[in-house]
């Protein structure tokens, strides 16, 4: 008897669909990923034919393609489950046309996750192939092609060999070198703060804070206002003014979209944006939970909607009152956001698990530990989405002293609300003492302290994301993508959890902003997502959007040839080669940066290039530390005796011990700063580094 043949992207989710449908009816292959695209080796678009795109079949995809046409052709019917997104539905338009299925018969199917309800709804429920959404998907892929494979050759020729543009990855790298320029340009302004530490007519501590004059707040920016309020202030009364008691209400974030998962996933969890997509992927995709089978735990995991289907609100209503009482449940907000969701997006849902019942705890023994801590990110983060707000009793004290406002808040949490499932501070009630207007207080101690402001932060990975969506840059599946690109190619360095540009990422973004200032300007790259989405929404063609590009960058890359500079990027050292004296250089090949004669091609010496830090290994103290970096990319430090010494940390050692328990001292990256810190755990020691590399002890 002949079978229906359900094609998905991966051999994972396969397996799981496979085990609802059954084998006795249903055969499950998978595509792994696209089987046809833009060939590697060449431009692979027709500009002379309207931007007719020249699609192959992928290499190494043969047996695949032999596969799911034999399983097609003794099938009765073919069933398409790709995502559901822009890339799924071309990928099942590709598949269509490898397999002679006609793209207008109904022979699509998605869901939004992969439970056997979901996926027996589907497979009842078939559409056609939507060839609006296939043609947005078409028009990012020619895109993107036309400006990476006509600009790059241009840094080829001008700076070396390996480098690339995009239409997304060059408008990242300029955000991030565009934060290393307002951090080099910027000037700390000083500000001063003053406090008060006063006792009640009770003999209780409190403590105010510096407000203004006249109930209007001031800005205290010198030692000289701040002497004028200390002469104005001293031996006079302080007498309470005013107090004002109110509640306040924090609502609970709503569900994920992509974009902040992986900024959570980044801030609460320290994993990277490709990491927190991978193990997504596997939650998504299916896992054997122990006594139940198979089965995805999260819904789709590529949307920027925050929308919740009634089935799921249903659900978590009755979670919520039995498990934690009627008045933990406040059901989500109607309220519209401020923000326009994309209509195209917002078919999805928010990311969400498939099971509110499904609690993190059950089913632990069945994850790794890296899944769980996901699952359990994702599971909370949805069961607070639908909870009571948390509400606080604030109580505000205003005091005044020789003719100035100081003021001392203090707040209780009243009901704990969505903080019972969702909380990641170790929040203090601040509870200040018994205290009534007219009270006249004693004024212990005047605090004035000097401050400087500090320069805006480096982006990390986490806000680098959300920059991107409120830029409107790129989608939720391109962010991950993006950042290891430009990592990858080096035009952005970690530092700690730091995004910084790197020589090779400042020289390639000044080239494009010199002669395609137009290509990687923040509001062309979120005007041509707008453009996707209206191809998506049938209301352009989609090769009217290629050629209205294409015009201003064929003539750009004309001018670029003539007008670029060749720029040599080789560093000369004051390492002398060996075999005839010159200076050694640094250059890249296609494995990295190595050293190679200046008298290059007369003289063929070269070596690899060992970073030593100036410090001796604490282990050993006979090799050096050198930098290295791990396989995955990631910088270390290790000993130059190794395999001898084993020696190696993440964070650079400093040549000292320290004081207090004589382990040896490390540099700390933060996003604002350098610490330096003890590598013993249990000693806890800290210091500042200060510009002039001298160590200022503050612990």
């Amino acid at each position: 008897m002949a079978k229906t043949l359900v094609i998905v992207e991966s051999p994972a989710k396969a397996k799981t669909i496979e085990k609802f449908l059954g084998k006795s009816h249903y055969t499950v292959k998978a595509s792994v990923g696209h089987i046809r695209d833009l060939p590697k080796s060449k431009l692979g678009v027709d500009i002379e034919n309207n931007f007719e795109p020249q699609y192959i079949n992928i290499r190494g995809k043969g047996d695949v393609i032999k596969e799911l046409k034999k399983e097609a052709k003794k099938s009765k019917q073919v069933f398409l489950a790709t995502d559901p997104d822009r890339e799924g539905e071309a990928i099942s338009w590709h598949l269509a046309h490898i397999l002679d299925l006609d793209a207008k018969e109904d022979c699509r199917i998605e869901f939004n996750e992969i439970t056997k309800e979901a996926i027996r709804k589907a497979i009842k429920s078939p559409r056609h192939i939507n060839m609006s959404t296939v043609d947005a998907q078409q028009a990012r892929r020619v895109l993107d092609r036309l400006l990476g494979y006509q600009i790059s050759p241009i840094l080829w020729l001008k700076i070396r060999k390996g480098l690339s543009a995009g239409r997304v990855q060059s408008v990242t790298t300029k955000i991030i070198c565009d934060k290393e320029k307002e951090i080099e340009a910027f000037i700390p302004r000083e500000y001063w703060s003053v406090e008060l530490e006063a006792k009640t007519e009770k003999n209780k501590d409190i403590t105010l804070k510096f407000y203004g004059k006249n109930n209007e707040k001031m800005e205290l920016e010198n030692e000289a206002m701040v002497n004028e309020i200390l002469d104005s202030i001293k031996d006079k009364e302080l007498i309470v003014k005013n107090i004002e008691s109110k509640s306040r209400r924090k609502s609970a974030p709503k569900p994920f979209t992509t974009s902040m998962l992986q900024q959570e996933g980044a801030n609460r969890l320290s994993f990277t944006t490709k990491k927190t997509m991978m193990v997504a992927q596997e939650l998504y995709e299916g896992i054997d939970i122990e006594g139940e089978g198979t089965v995805g735990l999260i819904s789709y995991i590529r949307t920027d909607s925050k929308r919740i289907s009634e089935e799921a609100k249903e659900k978590s209503r009755s979670y919520i009152v039995e498990e934690l009482g009627q008045e933990y449940y406040k059901g989500e907000s109607d309220k519209k956001e401020k923000k326009d969701e994309k209509k195209v997006q917002d078919a999805h849902e928010a990311i969400r698990p498939t099971s509110v019942h499904r609690s993190p705890d059950s089913i632990k023994s069945s994850l790794t530990k890296d899944q769980f801590k996901l699952y359990n990110l994702i599971w909370r983060r949805f069961v607070a989405s639908q909870m009571e707000d948390s509400v606080f009793d604030i109580l505000n004290v205003e005091c005044e002293i020789g003719g100035y406002i100081f003021k001392a808040t203090g707040s209780k949490m009243k009901f704990d609300g969505y903080t019972k499932i969702y909380n990641f501070t170790d929040r203090e009630d601040k509870i200040l003492p018994p205290i009534k207007e007219d009270d006249i207080l004693k004024c212990e101690n005047i605090l004035p302290n000097q401050h400087f402001t500090q320069p805006p932060a480096r982006y990390t990975e986490a806000s680098l994301v959300k920059t991107l969506e409120e830029l409107g840059i790129g989608r939720p599946s391109t962010y991950a993508p993006t950042i290891a690109t430009i990592l990858n190619r080096e035009y952005v360095e970690k530092q700690g959890t730091s995004l910084c540009p790197t020589e090779l990422g400042i020289v390639v973004t000044k080239i494009l902003e010199s002669n395609f200032q137009k290509f990687i300007d923040v509001d062309f790259t979120a005007h041509m997502e707008n453009r996707l989405d209206e191809i998506e929404e049938g209301q352009i063609e989609w090769k009217s959007v290629v050629n209205e590009v294409y015009e201003p960058l064929k003539e750009a890359i004309e001018v670029a040839k003539e007008t670029v500079e060749k720029i040599n990027m080789d560093q000369e050292t004051d390492e002398i080669c060996e075999n005839c004296g010159e200076n050694m250089v640094i250059k890249h090949g296609r494995f990295g940066k190595f050293m190679a004669c200046k008298n290059y091609p007369e003289c063929k010496t070269t070596k690899p290039i060992v970073n030593k830090v100036g410090v001796k290994c604490p282990k050993c103290g006979e090799g050096d530390i050198i930098l290295r970096k791990s396989k995955k990319g990631k910088a270390f430090y290790g000993c130059s005796n190794y395999p001898e010494c084993d020696f190696v940390a993440w964070n650079k050692p400093t040549g000292d011990n320290c004081e207090n328990c004589g382990s040896y001292m490390m540099e700390k990256v933060t996003k604002s700063d350098v610490k330096v810190v003890c590598s013993n755990k249990d000693c806890g020691k800290e210091e500042q580094k200060t510009e002039e590399n001298e160590e200022v002890d503050v612990k």
